[in-house]
């Protein structure tokens, strides 16, 4: 970006912020209005990115130490809450996988069914990707298999990636299926935890993730099975790609029988996901070990657990490369936010104001709180949509007296998924060669048929669905 450029956007936040102060103070009040003013500071440098993403996220701290807010404890106290000790210790339990090559072996044996079709192809780095995205960081599975992919078509005799016809399906497979697969768990994202703390504090209850997989599996599987479709809808002018599968089946050959090492490293993480979805069952007996400090309990074993070459599974130096520091700040930021807006009273002051639109909560405040979040989902990432939506979200059906349940979930279903510009994870794909004006033309398309989906089913579920609007297993902290 230019200096000058750069410049303008720089001050330009501090500028939306006094803006903001002098427009709103009138309809909301003072603190309020300053909320507002942080809020449109953050969204404009996570669009324009003047300086890094991660940086953006400290506004909330900088902001509210000039203008005093609301208490700072409670702004600091965001960036290490139990979402992002979850964050921390799923990346410690994580980070061996690369070292000991337990990553790349359940990747290729994914990948060593795809045949040489161009459809199969399409198929199984679409599910491959939504699947992976479920259970590791989505940034972590589009690191990964957008090399893998890359050296696969390379091996099909395609030496330049901007100009190979087959690597447009690919690549966008791999870059939206990972967006798509983060909504299948609560472990699949920032955005996910992000929802879940904020929703937390809003009702002063515990969220167990089991009801996440019963309300959310239904319209994920839909959703998947309906990108898969249209992305086989997409013209195709090479057919096959020969020699594919022999190139992920040998690559998987040559890694050998499973190591005793990557045995271990497996069942710690099989731990961690069975212990977070059967928290009901031990919640009683152990009532402080939710799934964050359950992980960081099993990340710190890795540090504990000598391998066969009698060295430690997990460095200090390894976990301090690899654990994404940057993305921690930014969901820390995000949380501040949501806190911000609501401790100020802000959201509250939104939902008085959205209240006055004679929305009811029916269909159509349905599809604003859908459009609303899919356009901060497209424009930043989902982290950042969770952080502005939610809290307006919750605000306006505590406005109403509303169940808040069902305008959570349709609005998680909402901003769970990205696929328009190059920018977050989407920004991998086309760092290896993919032509951002096909994603901005294809995503386009994908973003239409997401918010019609989310709209349709949401209301439909809400209506028709009655465990879509409960919560089967809440407890108080």
């Amino acid at each position: 970006m230019e200096p000058v450029k750069r410049l303008f956007y720089i001050l330009a936040g501090p500028g939306v912020l006094g803006i903001s102060t002098f427009l709103l103070s009138d309809l909301l009040t003072l603190h309020g209005a300053q909320a507002i003013g942080i809020l449109f500071w953050m969204i404009l440098w996570w669009i324009a990115r003047p300086v890094h993403i991660a940086v953006t996220g400290f506004v909330p701290v900088i902001a509210n130490a000039l203008l005093n807010i609301v208490p700072m404890g409670v702004i600091t106290g965001q960036y290490f809450s139990d979402s992002i000790i979850l964050i921390f210790g799923s990346g410690l339990l994580c980070a061996p996988w690369a070292t000991i090559g337990l990553d790349r072996r359940v990747a290729l044996k994914v990948l060593s069914v795809i045949g040489p079709s161009m459809r199969s192809q399409v198929t199984v780095w679409l599910l491959a990707s939504i699947l992976m995205s479920c259970l590791l960081p989505n940034v972590a599975v589009c690191a990964l298999f957008t090399p893998m992919a890359v050296a696969m078509l390379t091996t099909a005799g395609y030496s330049d990636i901007t100009k190979c016809q087959p690597a447009v399906p690919i690549l966008l497979a791999i870059g939206w299926g990972v967006g798509i697969g983060g909504l299948g768990t609560p472990l699949g994202g920032a955005m996910n935890l992000a929802a879940i703390s904020i929703f937390e504090e809003h009702v002063g209850h515990e969220f167990m993730y089991v009801d996440w997989l019963i309300r959310i599996s239904p319209f994920f599987i839909i959703i998947s099975l309906v990108t898969l479709a249209c992305m086989l809808l997409i013209p195709m002018k090479v057919k096959t790609l020969n020699g594919t599968r022999e190139y992920f089946t040998q690559r998987y050959r040559a890694l050998g029988p499973m190591t005793r090492d990557e045995k271990i490293c497996g069942s710690l993480f099989v731990i961690g996901l069975v212990g977070a979805f059967t928290r009901p069952l031990y919640v009683s007996i152990f009532p402080a070990l939710t799934p964050a400090h359950l992980y960081l309990i099993l990340g710190c074993l890795c540090f504990v657990i000598t391998l066969a070459n009698k060295m430690p599974m997990l460095s200090w130096e390894i976990a301090e490369k690899e654990t994404m520091w940057g993305m921690m700040i930014l969901f820390g930021g995000g949380l501040a936010l949501g806190k911000l807006m609501n401790d100020s009273g802000a959201s509250v002051g939104i939902a008085e104001l959205v209240s006055g639109m004679s929305l009811d909560g029916g269909l159509l405040t349905i599809i604003i709180f859908v459009v609303f979040a899919r356009a901060i989902s497209e424009s930043t990432n989902s982290t950042t949509s969770a952080a502005v939506t939610i809290p307006i979200v919750l605000g306006f059906t505590t406005k109403l007296g509303l169940n808040p349940v069902p305008y959570w979930f349709i609005t998680i279903l909402a901003l769970n998924a990205e696929f328009m510009l190059p920018i977050s994870v989407r920004a991998i794909p086309v760092a290896y060669g993919l032509d951002a004006r096909k994603m901005l033309k294809g995503g386009a398309v994908m973003a239409l048929v997401h918010i019609v989906m989310v709209t349709v089913f949401g209301y439909a579920f809400m209506q028709l669905w009655p465990t879509f609007s409960q919560l089967s297993c809440v407890f108080s902290k």
